[in-house]
Order: C-alpha cells, then sequence, then structure tokens
C-alpha cells in the first residue's frame, strides 16, 4: 500500500487507514485480529480509534493485539477524545489529559502517533482546548495531532492558534465524513484544511456502506441498515438522489470491472487534501473487499462524469 504524508506534516501514513468502531461490539476480538493482520500485510499502517468507541473496547482491544500480534513499531496509531461517556462534549484540559491517560492505559503504550479532538466544544474556550494538545505533545504523549468533525471556521481558528506561537504543536489532520454522496464539506472544510496544511482522513468513505450498493432493492438481512443501532444512521442516504449517485457508481464499476466499492473508494481517495480514508469493516472478508481497491485509479472521464453527478449532493 502507497503512503502519504499527513498534511504538510513529516508524518507518513498509509493511503487507507482501518477504523476501528465496530470492535468490541459488531466485530469480536478474534475477527477484529484477523482484520488488523490482514490491514497489515497488505501495507496499511494508519489505525484510528477513539476513547468512546463501546465504552473503551476498542482501544482495548487493539491494545491487546498490539501486544501480541502485530509490530506496534510499524503502525501509526491514532485516538480521539472530547466526548464523555454520557455523550457530553468536554474540551476542558482537565477531561482531554484525563481523557488521553485512560486511552494511553487501554492501548497498553507510552504515547499514541496522532491524537485528535474528537469534537468541537463550544462550551470550553478554544485556547484551552488547544492547550491540552500542546501539553500531550511536549510530555510525549502524543507525537502530532490533530481534529475531527470541525467546521470550516473552526479548523481556521485552531490551525492559526496554534501557528501564533513558537511551540505550540500544528493542527496536521482534519477527519471529517466524505464521500460521493457527502460532498458538502468542500465548500468551506476543505479549503480550511488545505489552508492549515492539514490532512484530511475522510470517515464513512463509502456512503455509511451505501456506495458498495447493497442496497439498491432493499435492505439485506445482516446489513447495518437492518441493525437497530446503525439503522437510524444509515437511513439518510437511501433517498432517490443518493440513489440516483450510486447507479452511476455502478455502472462506472461494471465499465472497469470493478466492484462499487472500489470506485467510490478510489474516487475519494484521490481527492485533493485527502490523506486516508478511514475504513471500517464488521469482518475480515469485509476488508479484503476494501484492501482490493488499491490498486485502482480511476480513468479521468469516470472520475469527471462521477462528479458532475454528484455535485449537488450535500448530505442528510
Amino acid at each position: 500500500m502507497k503512503e502519504r504524508h499527513l498534511g504538510r506534516s513529516g508524518l507518513l501514513v498509509s493511503r487507507l487507514g482501518l477504523g476501528t468502531m465496530t470492535w468490541g461490539h459488531d466485530t469480536d476480538p478474534d475477527e477484529a485480529a484477523a482484520q488488523l493482520v490482514a490491514f497489515v500485510e497488505a501495507g496499511g499502517t494508519l489505525v484510528d480509534t477513539a476513547d468512546v468507541y463501546n465504552d473503551g473496547d476498542s482501544e482495548r482491544i487493539l491494545g491487546h493485539l498490539l501486544r501480541d500480534t502485530v509490530d506496534r513499531d510499524g503502525l501509526v496509531i491514532a485516538t480521539k477524545a472530547a466526548i464523555r461517556p454520557n455523550g457530553r462534549y468536554d474540551g476542558s484540559r482537565r477531561h482531554l489529559l484525563r481523557a488521553l491517560d485512560a486511552s494511553l492505559d487501554r492501548l497498553g503504550l507510552d504515547h499514541v502517533d496522532l491524537w485528535q479532538l474528537h469534537v468541537y466544544d463550544p462550551a470550553t474556550p478554544l485556547e484551552e482546548t488547544l492547550s491540552a494538545l500542546d501539553e500531550a505533545v511536549a510530555s510525549g504523549r502524543a507525537r502530532y495531532v490533530g481534529v475531527s468533525n470541525y467546521a470550516g471556521w473552526q479548523i481556521a481558528k485552531a490551525a492559526a492558534w496554534q501557528r501564533a506561537w513558537p511551540g505550540r504543536a500544528p493542527i496536521v489532520s482534519a477527519q471529517l465524513e466524505y464521500s460521493l454522496l457527502r460532498r458538502d464539506i468542500e465548500r468551506e472544510v476543505v479549503p480550511a484544511v488545505l489552508d492549515a496544511g492539514a490532512g484530511l482522513l475522510p470517515w464513512s468513505p463509502l456512503g455509511r456502506g451505501v456506495l458498495t450498493g447493497k442496497y439498491r432493492t432493499g435492505i439485506p438481512a445482516g446489513s447495518r441498515a437492518a441493525a437497530p443501532h446503525f439503522a437510524e444512521f444509515v437511513q439518510p442516504y437511501l433517498d432517490e438522489e443518493c440513489g440516483r449517485i450510486v447507479e452511476s457508481v455502478v455502472t462506472a464499476a461494471e465499465g472497469l470491472g470493478r466492484s462499487p466499492l472500489a470506485v467510490a473508494l478510489a474516487w475519494v481517495r484521490d481527492r485533493e487534501g485527502v490523506a486516508a480514508p478511514i475504513v471500517g469493516a464488521r469482518t475480515a472478508a469485509q476488508l479484503a473487499a476494501i484492501l482490493d481497491s488499491e490498486d485502482l485509479t480511476l480513468p479521468n472521464e469516470i472520475r469527471g462524469a462521477l462528479d458532475d453527478v454528484s455535485d449537488t449532493s450535500s448530505g442528510p
């Protein structure tokens, strides 16, 4: 798998990242192990988790695998904080640094390679929130820092604050939802990310699974849309407009002799500013299909056609 720099930083990451949000819920430890081994064998390095994923079980499972299954030194471990277990946003310095210590304990590490603010907390002064990033880097508990789910103006403000004084930790990543079904971030967020010199890490690059084409004729049993805890997440992308985009992806895939998944993933992977889409899978078989997209580069004609058919999509 090819690597890219994360924004203008010196950190190299694989151009696909492995997401672990399902680990500890839909994905058991054995399946997680199979996924991680397959990802590493394919040359993947970036593994993304968060302190609130399944009450910390995602980090616990990853920590166990880093000790017993794969070589931690070859991986870029990323985690996130700023959401309490009860769902309340908390960007206070106190909460963030305690959350980082708890994450390191669950992961069994003395540092993470990338620590990200999971959400923007409007109730806490941004300079206080960002001071926690500085402390994390200065203390050696994090090598790089970034943000997640920030609006364009929030990214610009955070990046400018960090650049304003020598010694502050620069923002090197921004993790946002981005796919052929969700292109609204191109208006303000992507320009802010580019100006900040950060790398974009798209989550849900397959449109919450809809761009695989599996929902074209209904909701299959066992799919995420059929699961009570995921149905509400997928439903917004099952409308007529999204269906039209999916059909275009399927047509492109048939013409190339590839899967709709590979076409949709290659499209977002090679957008301006993107360092690595974060891909999640419940099973190792699903991950194998994702990894199979690595060698696909879309022809300009197909990329242009997909741009045109999706340019009015602004998401739910």
